[in-house]
């Protein structure tokens, strides 16, 4: 992919709005949500190539045979569709991509993180009709079919859509945390935690590339959006900021957070507002 190149300011705002206002809808829709992420992200993401996102998504769900039946039956079709007619799965260089966290580019190179390979799992299953939803293991998201409990069928999208045994979930835990798979870990995942998740995983490429300090600016601003966040995300904001050289927001940024983290550890909020006032001492 070409280096992350940013819409305009207005497309930007207009994006923003829309994210805000979907994600405070009802029942907000995944697909759209995922993809304003991939236009705050690219540039030349405009509405028709949204568009033809959903067209895509919609046209796989076509070749879906006929409600298959059991959960099992659902994960298998979607396997046998997806995953070895398609092609779909990941690789670990994928974690290195920022492609692999936006759903046009994982629906062109038919490659991707875990989260987004998901997504397009569940979006064509779900216009077909499937009983599917996300599932966020420790590290790891994958897809389940029908009724948690005793016939819940989980299947991994990353591996091509390997319908997973429960030995194989609890590796797949135990890898990631050391623990032992919980009940509470295999619950459905709500639409605005999947979004969220996935703006996770842009924040944490950009802070690894503090030269696209930019992209994390953005994922965190989309975040703040969410109804839902943590007030922390507001001292991120702050710090990238004050990172990119706008010192004044930055520094009026961290003093906001301070009269909020005031209310519980005045100590804390005392050491954000030194750093304000670095902040802005680099404005003389």
């Amino acid at each position: 992919m070409r280096p992350p190149h940013p819409p305009s300011p207005e497309r930007s705002a207009e994006l923003r709005r829309r994210f805000a206002e979907e994600a405070r809808c009802e029942r907000p829709d995944l697909s759209t949500l995922c993809l304003l992420v991939g236009a705050e992200a690219d540039g030349a993401l405009d509405e028709a190539g949204m568009d033809a996102v959903e067209v895509e998504l919609d046209r796989l769900a076509g070749e879906l045979p006929y409600r298959p039946g059991s959960p099992h039956a659902w994960a298998v079709a979607l396997r046998e569709l997806l995953g070895e007619r398609y092609g779909f799965h990941g690789v670990p260089d994928d974690y290195q991509r920022l492609e692999s966290s936006l759903l046009h580019e994982v629906l062109r190179r038919r490659r991707g993180l875990p989260i987004l390979l998901s997504v397009v799992w569940m979006e064509v299953a779900r216009r077909a009709g499937a009983p599917v939803y996300g599932v966020a293991l420790p590290g790891h998201f994958v897809v389940g079919f029908g009724e948690t409990g005793a016939g819940q069928v989980l299947a991994d999208p990353f591996d091509g859509g390997r319908v997973l045994t429960g030995a194989d979930a609890e590796l797949l835990v135990a890898g990631a945390t050391g623990a032992p798979l919980d009940a509470s870990m295999l619950t459905p995942a709500g639409v605005l935690d999947v979004v969220l998740r996935v703006l996770n995983n842009v924040r944490a490429w950009s802070a690894a590339r503090p030269e696209h300090s930019g992209v994390g600016l953005w994922a965190v601003e989309l975040s703040l959006l969410l109804p839902s966040h943590s007030a922390r995300l507001r001292y991120e904001r702050a710090q990238l900021l004050v990172q990119r050289g706008d010192f004044r927001d930055g520094a009026r940024e961290l003093e906001a957070y301070a009269e909020v983290v005031a209310a519980v550890d005045e100590p804390a909020a005392e050491r954000i507002r030194g750093q304000a006032q670095a902040a802005r001492a680099l404005l003389n």
